[in-house]
Formats: structure tokens, sequence, C-alpha cells
């Protein structure tokens, strides 16, 4: 496939609209037409995507009034469904960052009310973080703010193309152990 195409099933090839990325490889290939720079096409774009993707999660969280690493704690409580409540080691599970900056997390999101701790009932030497209601209400207004956001970063493919996009990815995700 050459730079400024994309493939098209299995009957050739249909000429698009050229990005930037195109234009890299272009000049590339004219430098070094020995290499093959298909995994530049791919990875550069999803590098570039990503970029948008990110200030698209900032937006959604800042109009939350939320700090990313607030909403990485915060949305695994709430995905944790009623009563909303997670250990600090399975909070670390789900958002791999170490012991020390997860009680530090906590800390922070007990002073801002978001959370609140409270002794395990099963296990009376443990505590269990708790989704407050505020903490609730801004996490589900952040989760309505980035689905909406990037439905509208996605909004010029199909929903098959976003389903053969997504396969791809997870294939792609799966091979790293992701």
């Amino acid at each position: 496939m050459r730079a400024g195409e994309i493939a098209h099933g299995d009957n050739g090839h249909v000429p698009h609209h050229s990005d930037e990325v195109d234009r890299i490889v272009e000049a590339w290939l004219a430098q070094r037409p020995d290499l093959d720079f298909s995994p530049l096409e791919v990875l550069s774009r999803v590098d570039r995507l990503s970029r948008h993707l990110d200030r698209a999660r900032r937006e959604a969280f800042r109009r939350s009034e939320l700090e990313p690493w607030e909403w990485d704690v915060l949305s695994a409580l709430r995905r944790a469904g009623e009563p909303y409540r997670l250990s600090p080691k399975q909070l670390l599970q789900q958002t791999l960052v170490s012991s020390g900056t997860m009680t530090n997390r906590i800390d922070r999101l007990v002073g801002r009310r978001l959370v609140r701790r409270e002794a395990d009932p099963d296990d009376g030497r443990s505590i269990l973080v708790i989704l407050s209601e505020d903490g609730r209400v801004r996490v589900d207004a952040a989760i309505t703010r980035l689905v909406d956001a990037e439905a509208a970063l996605l909004g010029s493919l199909s929903k098959s193309d976003r389903e053969r996009l997504a396969a791809l990815l997870r294939k792609l995700s799966l091979s790293f152990g992701v």
C-alpha cells in the first residue's frame, strides 16, 4: 500500500485525503525507499489521536471538577457497583499506583469529601474506601461527558468501522498482554 491510500476490502485501494502522517511517510519514502513505513502509518496516527483523546478526557474531568487521578479512583469505586466500596488493595490493583501514592490519593479525596473511609465489617483491622454522594454525582457527570466527547472524536466512523477498529485494537492490546 502506498502512502495516501487506505485499504478497502479485498478490492484494492481507495484514495483518501492526505493527513500529516501521509506527508511525513511520503517524505521518508523519498529518502528511504528501502524501509517499510506501514508501522509508522498506524502508530503515528494512534499517537496523534491519543493526544486528542487526552485533551477531551481532561476537559470532561475538568468540567466535573476532577483531576485525572481522582477520576481513576472514583470511577473504580463507581464501577464496583453499590455500595461503591473497595479496599485500598483493590484500588491499587485497578489504578496501578504504589501503595504510598494510593494512600495520598485517598487522603486527598477524603479531604474533598468525595470518598470516606470505614472499617471493614468483615475484618476490623482493614478499611474500605466508600464513594460519597458528591463523588458519585461527579463521576457520573464525568462519564457522561467523557462518552459524549469520545463519541464526537469517533463521529466520522460508522458503527461497523468503530466495531472493526475496536476489534483490531483489542487484538493488538492482547498481543501485549494488556
